[in-house]
């Protein structure tokens, strides 16, 4: 845990043995610990191209592209690695990318890709419940959300979630109800919706 010693060390190491991608990936990883995340990706960046493409260090470009919202090359990397070693998280952070760039269709596509992949894969039900929700599907959300209590029945999110779109469905009792939960359950907007 002590990662401004570990990257002491670590910046000595590194020009010495320059072609080892695996002192860039632990330097990214303390980078990440720390919060840097231009310097993180920088040593992802690198690392890909000591490594030769490795399909885990795309995806975790991915993920630190979709954090600096630079979601089109997010898309691209993530691509790439479905193409490679296809996962539901792979296919949920792509369904995040493509409904920020506005592209509904594929994100909710790549959102039932995640769910076929892993079934039990709560994230992505509760993405496709908000995407549905943001785009006034209420009763898909629903749906989508319904799954997500079936597995984890105390997820505050999904409670909210839910109780949102019984709301637009101008069904106040159930709605309530569902609020209800997702605030006692830690999900302080719940309150005051």
């Amino acid at each position: 845990g002590d990662f401004k010693n570990a990257l002491s060390d670590i910046e000595r190491f590194i020009p010495q043995f320059q072609d080892s991608y695996q002192a860039r990936i632990l330097r990214a990883l303390c980078y990440r610990e720390l919060g840097e995340t231009d310097k993180q990706l920088m040593d992802v960046e690198k690392a890909l191209e000591l490594s030769g493409g490795d399909p885990q260090l795309l995806k975790w470009r991915a993920g630190l592209l979709i954090e600096k919202e630079e979601f089109k090359q997010a898309i691209e990397d993530l691509l790439i690695v479905r193409l490679l070693q296809d996962d539901p998280e792979v296919e949920m952070n792509l369904g995040f990318a493509y409904y920020s760039v506005q592209k509904t269709d594929s994100a909710l596509m790549a959102i039932n890709k995640a769910i076929e992949l892993e079934a039990t894969f709560l994230p992505a039900y509760l993405y496709g419940g908000s995407f549905s929700l943001q785009e006034g599907k209420y009763e898909l959300a629903i749906k989508y959300l319904n799954v997500a209590l079936m597995l984890e029945p105390e997820n505050a999110t999904a409670w909210f979630y839910k109780g949102v779109a019984l709301m637009e469905l101008k069904k106040e009792d159930a709605a309530c109800s569902c609020l209800r939960k997702a605030f006692y359950a830690g999900h302080d907007d719940a309150g005051d919706y």
